[in-house]
């Protein structure tokens, strides 16, 4: 079991290190805590462990059927954008210290677990091909398996948000403004390539 870990520790790691949605949330709300990292992770872990158990007994088809890639795809594309907006209008106010983004760490990383629909085909598809190999190992293989799938999340957005939270006080207010413009505009990008990667599923 020690080498189907060893892999799922790389293939998580490659995953959680790409720069996404999780990751630009993770630094927005880092500007105000340094446990924003674990939070987020934490939110993250909420909707994924359940994820997870579903794909264990058997409902991994469900996720790859085309009409449900489409409406997660519609749905979570727009949550993604309408987050990306939500901070670029209140990046002024942060960067201040007047005001926080309206949601806190760990439903943020609840709602871009479930917002993101390449997270749930990834799981589908990648996260089911691990999750056979646990297979014969039973409850004791699937358990070691979510903590150590959880604790790469756990460890990269934890690095992300103390990194950011004791270094953006160096920075000029115009380059932490611009980094939650950065931010935004890597939210709405990618919120909108997942409503036209979801069109493009019927079409």
């Amino acid at each position: 079991m020690l080498a189907i870990l060893s892999s799922v520790v790389v293939i998580s790691f490659s995953g959680v290190m790409m720069p996404g949605p999780m990751f630009a949330v993770t630094l927005a709300k880092s500007y105000r805590s340094p446990w924003a990292g674990a939070q987020i992770s934490l939110g993250h872990a909420v909707i994924e462990v359940p994820l997870i158990l579903l794909i264990y007994f058997g409902f991994a088809r469900f996720f790859q059927h085309s009409t449900v890639q489409f409406v997660l795809s519609l749905l979570g594309g727009g949550m993604i954008i309408w987050m990306g907006i939500g901070i670029f209008r209140a990046r002024r106010e942060v960067v201040q210290g007047s005001k926080d983004l309206h949601y806190n760490a760990m439903v943020a990383g609840m709602l871009m677990s479930c917002a993101n629909p390449f997270f749930l085909l990834w799981w589908a598809t990648i996260g089911a091909m691990l999750i056979m190999k646990i297979y014969d190992f039973g409850i004791t293989g699937l358990a070691a398996f979510i903590v150590v799938h959880w604790l790469c999340d756990l460890i990269w957005l934890s690095f992300v948000s103390f990194t950011f939270y004791k270094t953006h006080s160096l920075w000029g207010k115009g380059w932490q403004e611009a980094l939650f413009i950065g931010c935004s505009l890597l939210l709405v990008g990618f919120g909108g390539w997942f409503i036209i990667s979801g069109v493009n599923l019927v079409v």
